[in-house]
């Protein structure tokens, strides 16, 4: 045999794979499918988090403003009677509260 009929034919041995090395590879390629959309959710269900964080931030911000502008306004009478009313149930006298029975 010459040099160049061996190398063909060297070339030709690593150029075929056997059934063996592509049922590998394909067990391989779907293994890597199924990491990818499992990524793919794990993703997304990331980003609706992202989503809902942001919400909430934003409605703290809004609290976090109406608290700094009750501070800076100072403790007028009427904000407090507000406070006492809604947080404590203050009742001036002559009043009456009525209750549904259900607390």
């Amino acid at each position: 045999m010459s040099k160049k009929e061996r190398a063909a034919k060297r070339k030709r041995r690593i150029l075929r794979a056997g059934p063996l090395t592509k049922a590998l590879l394909l067990i391989l390629l779907l293994g890597i499918s199924w990491q990818l959309y499992r990524l793919q959710g794990q993703v997304e269900a990331a980003q609706a988090e992202k989503d809902l964080l942001a919400a909430q931030v934003e409605v703290m911000r809004q609290e976090n403003s109406t608290l700094a502008s009750d501070i800076a306004a100072g403790g007028n009478q009427e904000k407090m009677e507000e406070i006492a009313r809604n947080e404590l149930g203050m009742v001036f006298p002559g009043e009456y509260v009525l209750c549904d029975g259900i607390d």
